[in-house]
């Protein structure tokens, strides 16, 4: 359950989803057993659920990679670096 902004250094509860951005993440059955290889999954796949709060959302983003877990981004370098393309 999500209970705090995912950027590490705000930590701002959650009281209200209509402040801020929630983000969801799925990961495969198989990313799942590698990360936590002391339990089964039993779906195909599970959803992880993170928060930036009301302050933090206008500045940062969040990208997931399955061998490297949630990160926290600049907006400015997420989108320089979507515009490369």
């Amino acid at each position: 359950m999500v209970s705090h902004c995912a950027n590490p250094a705000c930590g701002v509860p959650l009281r209200r989803l209509r402040n801020g951005r929630l983000f969801h993440f799925e990961m495969k059955a198989k990313e799942v057993k590698e990360k936590h290889s002391n339990h089964q999954a039993k779906n195909s796949h599970s959803v992880l659920h993170f928060w930036l709060c009301g302050k933090c959302s206008p500045k940062f983003t969040l990208n997931f990679d399955p061998a490297n877990g949630v990160k926290i981004v600049p907006l400015y370098v997420a989108r320089s670096v979507g515009s490369a393309r």
